[in-house]
């Protein structure tokens, strides 16, 4: 069993239901989001800026592991993703009456990404091997 998450989590076969796994949890965040009364009751156990932080950082963590490409370009479009993402959260929030739009919000969405894919920019070929028992990549000179 553990071979098979392994599989899941790392191997470049399943980039694309990685991705699309992100996708489907953004929707979700946003569905759930929007149900009235919900964020406040979740507000009770996690601030916002907490929530924001783990599901955008979260979803960052996803998309950088479903994207395909070198390390660069997998940090830079998950992070344009997720400030999309994030924009759109917020854009939508802004109609709700109970709810509200906040840049504040967007910032820490964005951060979250950056915190979370910079240091993967570094990390995830050494994950990879480790978790799918290949030899260490070489550090590009």
């Amino acid at each position: 069993m553990s071979a098979l998450l392994l599989e899941l989590c790392f191997s470049d076969r399943h980039e694309r239901l990685r991705y699309r796994t992100a996708l489907v949890l953004y929707v979700l965040v946003i569905l759930i989001g929007d149900i009235p009364g919900v964020r406040a009751d979740v507000g009770q156990y996690a601030s916002g800026g907490v929530l924001h932080s783990f599901g955008y950082g979260v979803l960052a963590l996803i998309l950088f592991s479903g994207t395909g490409g070198g390390m660069a370009r997998r940090a830079l479009l998950s992070v344009l993703m997720v400030a999309a993402m994030g924009a759109l959260d917020e854009f939508i929030q802004s109609f709700l009456p109970y709810r509200h739009g906040a840049v504040s919000d967007w910032v820490v969405d964005v951060t979250a990404a950056v915190a979370v894919c910079l240091p993967l920019c570094f990390l995830w070929p050494r994950m990879v091997a480790a978790a799918l028992g290949k030899p260490a990549p070489l550090p590009e000179a």
